[in-house]
């Protein structure tokens, strides 16, 4: 159809488009899609057994050339299968609204030939004389009708024509009319898409065809929209996705990787392979969508992805699970789901959810998963396989001012983070092969609000066996039986010198937290108050380390001193994660993840 039409000046007549062979339009689609799953499985060969066997046995000048030009390759099949693809949707999406005008079209000329109307090659329709006169009796004469492509944009006239088959008339040139039209503007657009995919020459896929790629996704994206994008279950439950999900065929499910990763690889209840792949490809358009724009936001988020696309292509080393990128996006501050370990396959999962300043960025990819990666190792240690999970699914409060930014906080951003992460665990719990997977979350800083507000939903988090908290300022409740797993199975970990443990309630009064700042005098006033205080409240509400909140707090190190040189010194937040500062923490942490919470090192509560 290509080159006939063009939008509302189209040439395109309606015995064309009755005669267009949607079949060829699928069959070069299936050859494309033939074409990408080629180049898909070349590209985890090269992945999946090159890569490694020279990274793990070969050292050298050269085998680190050959690692470079594998792993070149490695994207060059990456944007082979992304753009066939995308050719794949745009001729399969283009047949089916093709078929869908022929449709309409076949009954107007069903309808018109039942009525022995005749319709002309410029889409008209003559009809017979009918009906009885109002003055003689006769039938009033026959005539023809013009079709109108978009009926609703014509005013009425009045009057109504006394043959009745002039409204029948009206109504089929009409939809000849429709059909036609819109076929033509589906051509146009589709047309302009096709020529818009095509490949920079040369062997290599610079940053600039990335960018390309990611322009063309997003121009599918919108044109398939009635083809795949509407019958996404976004407003399901994760089981009803899952099973959505299985109900496809194999073509389907490629075809939504390739033109939707962003959907599919965020949907919750779908399982972890297949979101990890839609992820990966969806991490090459968002770097390369990115790359055209130069504020520091965009900055900021590019170096991230970069770094957690060199993780993903350097794979795991000797000791590490295996990295799965189950989340990612650009919005707000920037998403990130990353697991080490299969969460699917593991019969014990952690979600760790980070806190106050946590987003997107180099600081968030290097450390941040580092702490999931840490604790998967150790808590593999402990008996049955285990993944960790670090679970950036929301917007934490976001300030310079780090720890007095957390101090006037409020629980707006727990509040929608906690139902994004209760979301995702039952996605977790739904997805996961066991019948009764052992499932942890974990919330340091702010993201121990975001887990606490997670379990006041109807039911707790969905599958969720055990709660920990480290680094609290409170968890939005006054019991540790508000959280829907019972006492004995909340835990916290508190270092003496970690102040945010410490921050006072809303209701008290302290000069260091009311404007001063911290650096001066004021601090050491502040938190000598607040070493010496009794109560056990804190911001959001008591203490989860306290003896009235009732959890089970375990072990930590102490971190070192809050002041230092006059000034405050809150490393003593950052290190619960950190095998080589605080290995009491990891091991109690690991054991929890592990099932194996009987094990723990206890420490007595305040």
């Amino acid at each position: 159809m290509s080159g006939r039409s063009g939008g509302a000046g189209s040439g395109l007549t309606w015995s064309v488009l009755r005669e267009v062979k949607c079949a060829e339009l699928e069959q070069a689609a299936d050859g494309w899609g033939r074409a990408g799953n080629r180049a898909d499985a070349a590209r985890d060969r090269i992945e999946g057994q090159l890569l490694p066997g020279l990274r793990d046995t070969q050292r050298g000048e050269a085998p680190d050339a050959a690692v470079r030009g594998l792993r070149r390759l490695g994207t060059n099949f990456q944007y082979i299968y992304t753009e066939c693809g995308l050719l794949r949707t745009t001729l399969n999406s283009l047949a089916h609204e093709i078929k869908a005008q022929q449709r309409v079209l076949q009954g107007a000329l069903d309808d018109a030939a039942a009525l022995k109307f005749t319709v002309h090659a410029d889409g008209s329709v003559t009809y017979p004389a009918a009906g009885e006169g109002l003055l003689d009796g006769k039938p009033p004469a026959g005539g023809t009708a013009s079709g109108v492509p978009n009926p609703g944009m014509v005013p009425p006239s009045g009057l109504v024509a006394p043959n009745p088959n002039a409204g029948k008339a009206q109504d089929i040139a009409d939809r000849v009319a429709q059909a036609v039209r819109s076929a033509a503007d589906a051509d146009w657009r589709y047309t302009r898409i096709l020529r818009s995919l095509k490949a920079h020459e040369g062997l290599g896929v610079p940053v600039a065809t990335w960018t390309d790629a990611a322009a063309d996704a997003a121009a599918v994206r919108d044109a398939a929209r009635g083809y795949l994008r509407d019958a996404i279950p976004l407003d399901a439950s994760p089981a009803e996705r899952k099973a959505w999900w299985g109900g496809l065929t194999d073509e389907q499910r490629e075809e939504y990787l390739a033109v939707y990763p962003d959907r599919i690889g965020n949907l919750d209840g779908i399982p972890a392979l297949v979101r990890d792949a839609a992820n990966r490809d969806n991490l090459q358009l968002l770097m390369g969508k990115l790359e055209g724009r130069d504020d520091d936001d965009s900055a900021t988020k590019l170096a991230a992805l970069r770094e957690i696309d060199r993780q993903l292509r350097a794979g795991p080393r000797v000791g590490e699970p295996p990295m799965y990128l189950l989340g990612i996006g650009d919005q707000g501050n920037g998403r990130a789901i990353v697991s080490y370990g299969n969460p699917d396959t593991a019969r014990n999962v952690a979600a760790y959810v980070p806190g106050l300043n946590t987003s997107l960025d180099k600081e968030f990819a290097e450390g941040d998963l580092k702490r999931a990666r840490d604790l998967s190792i150790v808590a593999n240690r402990h008996g049955a396989p285990a993944a960790a999970i670090t679970w950036l699914g929301y917007d934490a409060p976001q300030s310079p001012d780090g720890l007095q930014s957390l101090a006037v906080a409020v629980g707006g951003r727990a509040a929608e983070g906690g139902k994004a992460f209760h979301e995702f665990m039952g996605g977790i719990e739904t997805s996961n092969d066991h019948e009764d997977p052992h499932l942890t979350a974990i919330g340091h800083s702010y993201g121990s609000r975001t887990v606490g507000s997670a379990a006041q939903h109807l039911g707790g988090i969905p599958g969720v066996d055990e709660i920990v908290f480290v680094g609290s300022p409170g968890v939005g409740v006054e019991s540790a039986d508000d959280l829907g797993v019972g006492r004995d199975h909340v835990f916290v970990g508190a270092a003496a010198n970690d102040v945010v443990t410490k921050l006072p309630s809303k209701s008290e009064s302290v000069l260091g937290m009311a404007g001063v700042g911290f650096g001066g005098p004021a601090t050491a006033y502040a938190l000598g108050d607040l070493a010496d205080r009794r109560d056990d409240d804190v911001w959001f509400g008591r203490d989860p380390a306290s003896e009235a909140f009732g959890a089970r707090r375990f072990e930590v190190g102490d971190g070192p001193s809050p002041i230092e040189r006059g000034k405050l010194n809150a490393d003593a937040h950052s290190e619960y994660f950190d095998p080589e500062i605080d290995r009491a923490s990891v091991e109690n942490m690991a054991l929890i993840t592990a099932g194996h919470a009987d094990r723990i090192k206890r420490e007595e509560p305040r």
